[in-house]
């Protein structure tokens, strides 16, 4: 019988990273559960007990020391590491961007680009070590990587940013059979996208209730990057609700 494979899934406490980290699971996938809450994790955990074998590691994506805690404990539990889906994230208040604190940028920068990059070093390390060599790197991009909100700037300064760390990861990837995809998600029917339902600014001045999909559609193309071979990658997916604002929005 082959060997499952693993996957690391940041921000797995709640949201896409659940619905993400299930899925991955019913794929047969063992599944590192990293995120700040403890209790999330854990529930996450429950909920996927009959579909594979899962391992709670509480994170701060905002604490390098965290982060390589969280490496190591699963190369110790599992030795080797097949894809990572650097999903967990965070937005700053919605207000002016001359309002914005230089604390509340760089707690947006920290935990949506740094906390990735250095995510992503460590799964290099691995994988271009490990054998047999190579794996995955999916980072969570956002239709903010391609067009801003209104009263967005850090957020949407991060996820412009995550897509340059993914083409560079995907070309310095190449020589050791490491992939980097990145998935763009507009408008998942998680806890965070609530307020949708009763309106959001328009880049017009208005308020507009957003249409939202379900969170599975972006599980199920999450799957697709994760276990397509090696000598195929999904270098831009892009999931949204057919008629949330986006093409053509402003």
């Amino acid at each position: 019988m082959s060997t499952p494979k693993v996957a690391i899934v940041t921000g797995a406490g709640s949201g896409i990273g659940r619905a993400c980290s299930l899925a991955l699971m019913k794929a047969g996938f063992s599944l590192v559960l990293a995120g700040r809450r403890k209790d999330a994790l854990e529930e996450t955990a429950k909920q996927g007990k009959d579909f594979g074998k899962s391992l709670v590691v509480p994170s701060d994506m905002t604490d390098p020391a965290s982060i390589a805690a969280m490496f190591a404990k699963t190369m110790e539990v599992f030795g080797r590491l097949d894809v990572i889906f650097n999903n967990a994230g965070m937005g700053a208040p919605a207000i002016p961007l001359e309002d914005i604190s230089l604390a509340q940028w760089q707690a947006v920068v920290n935990t949506n680009l740094t906390g990735p990059f250095l995510c992503t070093q460590h799964a290099f390390r691995i994988m271009k070590d490990q054998s047999p060599q190579g794996g995955r790197i999916i980072n969570n991009g956002s239709i903010s990587a391609y067009a801003p909100r209104p009263l967005s700037s850090p957020y949407t300064a991060t996820k412009h940013a995550i897509t340059g760390l993914t083409r560079s990861t995907a070309l310095d990837g190449r020589k050791y059979n490491i992939a980097c995809g990145q998935i763009d998600v507009g408008n998942a029917a998680t806890e965070m996208t609530e307020r949708m339902k009763g309106g959001v600014p328009q880049p017009r001045g208005d308020m507009m209730v957003e249409p939202r999909m379900d969170v599975q559609n972006v599980a199920d193309a999450l799957v697709f990057m994760a276990t397509r071979p090696l000598d195929a990658n999904a270098l831009f997916l892009n999931i949204m609700a057919t008629q949330m604002p986006f093409v053509g929005r402003g």
